[in-house]
């Protein structure tokens, strides 16, 4: 019986995935439509494989969403609960290699030597248990910005449409060839000698991690290992330093590096007893050991990063926040590497261009195992006094005419504003400075500006934020 139909709201189309409240926005519906129109923009055999997270409505969601898909004459492949890069993972993998008895998968018109033609992740990510949402990939290369805003669109105009309930689908295992190419990729790590301890924040990390591990013979501890969508123990943002609580006590106590990971697993955080290093400088250290790089930061890194990178011989690319920002760059600029402050990494050197924090887990064993000592590198880096991500809450019909109003006043700044060198517009507005450099961009999910404030001065680092807070002021009473 179908949910009391209410609008579809424009707001769950997001730049880089849907997302929203389960039942009050995203329900049997609007579910429905989104797999039924998303359904006819998949081409070749339209064969789509889905996966979800620990949410205990994930599974209700694949079922409105496979109706969808089998009303747009999709062939609809179940992987079960999965990490979400695990789920990418199956867009490079021969159909007939997804399921031990291939004859099981008969599939009309396909090749099974073809890879699904598209996959969809059903997660809410690090967001609070009654979100969900869907992570789209088409043709290996993600589906965002304007064309999911375009989807909702048309999904808005037809939303009356009813589309019969139609749960067909063939299951699929993807995990046993994802543990099985990680064992083999770092088989080099077997035995490693160190302790690790692993925070899956009971999202979906162990539904392939400590499989690896055990195949690999690793010495670890895991916390809340065990996928609970209602996260009983901590919020499973490892961005967010008080979640990381539980997972340091562990390290103080016994251990000699640690790992945390947000609810689908494409997010990690890395801890030695002396730092919790970020992203960006997470990327310095991958890129040791990659002969002159072509690396891709969002306009949050550090001007460190770019610095050190290019010191060393690398190319930088500075690029707009977003996971699928930043894979959509990759793929274009062929780049090895990208980053995100909040831990999103992305591999293309040795691996195939996603974010996927429990390769990220293994390439870092593979640094230390090769004597690379993190704290020392760390230590090493240009000292500079930077700000966390500061929040300007706002809306989202001002966001953006915010944005556009301070780079007007930036044209012809204050008297006493800080002298700029130049700036970087590619995604909201990044000042440089002489002595370091000021961000302020609208947040693409939420309705909140964004800044962050670096220098090499910790004085200077104050000033920047305050007068360009004060330039936001004035911004938003322009309006």
């Amino acid at each position: 019986m179908t949910d009391h139909i209410t609008p579809v709201k424009k707001s769950i189309f997001r730049e880089y995935d849907i997302r929203g409240i389960f039942r009050e926005e995203l329900n049997e519906q609007s579910v429905k439509l989104i797999g039924y129109y998303l359904g006819q923009k998949i081409s070749g055999d339209k064969i789509v494989a889905i996966g979800y997270d620990a949410r205990s409505h994930s599974p209700l969601l694949r079922d409105y969403l496979t109706s969808g898909l089998n009303a747009a004459g999709c062939t609809v492949l179940d992987m079960g609960m999965v990490a979400t890069p695990v789920n990418y993972f199956s867009n490079y993998q021969k159909i007939k290699d997804l399921n031990s008895d291939s004859s099981s998968l008969l599939i009309p018109h396909s090749s099974l030597e073809a890879s699904p033609d598209a996959s969809i992740m059903i997660t809410g990510s690090h967001n609070p248990s009654e979100y969900n949402g869907f992570k789209i990939t088409i043709d290996k290369s993600p589906f965002f910005g304007e064309a999911i805003y375009a989807l909702g669109d048309e999904i808005i105009e037809n939303q009356d449409k009813i589309i019969p309930d139609n749960i067909k689908k063939i299951d699929i295992d993807v995990k046993t060839p994802y543990i099985n190419y990680m064992v083999e990729q770092f088989s080099r790590l077997k035995n490693f000698p160190k302790k690790i301890v692993i925070d899956c924040g009971n999202g979906v990390a162990d539904t392939v991690i400590t499989d690896i591990f055990d195949k690999l013979s690793l010495d670890y501890t895991g916390l809340y290992c065990e996928p609970d969508g209602t996260f009983p123990n901590h919020h499973p943002d490892p961005s967010v330093e008080k979640n990381l609580a539980d997972v340091k006590k562990a390290l103080a106590k016994d251990g000699d590096i640690a790992f945390a990971y947000d609810g689908d697993a494409d997010r990690i955080a890395v801890l030695t007893h002396k730092h919790n290093i970020k992203g960006d400088q997470l990327a310095l250290l991958y890129a040791i050991q990659m002969k002159n790089p072509t690396v891709i930061g969002e306009v949050k890194c550090s001007q460190v990063m770019y610095d050190e990178l290019k010191k060393r011989g690398a190319k930088t690319i500075m690029y707009k926040t977003g996971h699928s920002n930043l894979k959509v760059k990759m793929k274009e600029t062929n780049a090895d590497l990208a980053c995100e402050v909040s831990g999103h990494i992305f591999f293309k050197h040795r691996y195939f261009g996603y974010d996927d924090a429990i390769y990220a887990t293994l390439r870092m064993l593979e640094l230390i195992a090769d004597g690379i000592d993190l704290d020392k590198e760390i230590e090493a880096l240009p000292q500079v006094f930077s700000t966390e991500e500061i929040r300007v809450e706002t809306t989202e019909e001002e966001k953006f005419p915010i944005i556009n109003k301070v780079k007007e006043l930036l044209k012809n700044p204050p008297a006493d504003f800080p002298k700029i060198l130049n700036i970087i517009d590619v995604d909201g507005v990044r000042i440089n400075f002489e002595k370091g450099w000021g961000l302020v961009r609208a947040s693409n999910t939420t309705p909140v500006l964004v800044t962050r404030f670096e220098s090499t001065d910790e004085t200077m680092a104050k000033i920047y934020e305050k007068k360009v807070n004060d330039l936001i002021l004035q911004a938003k009473n322009l309006l």
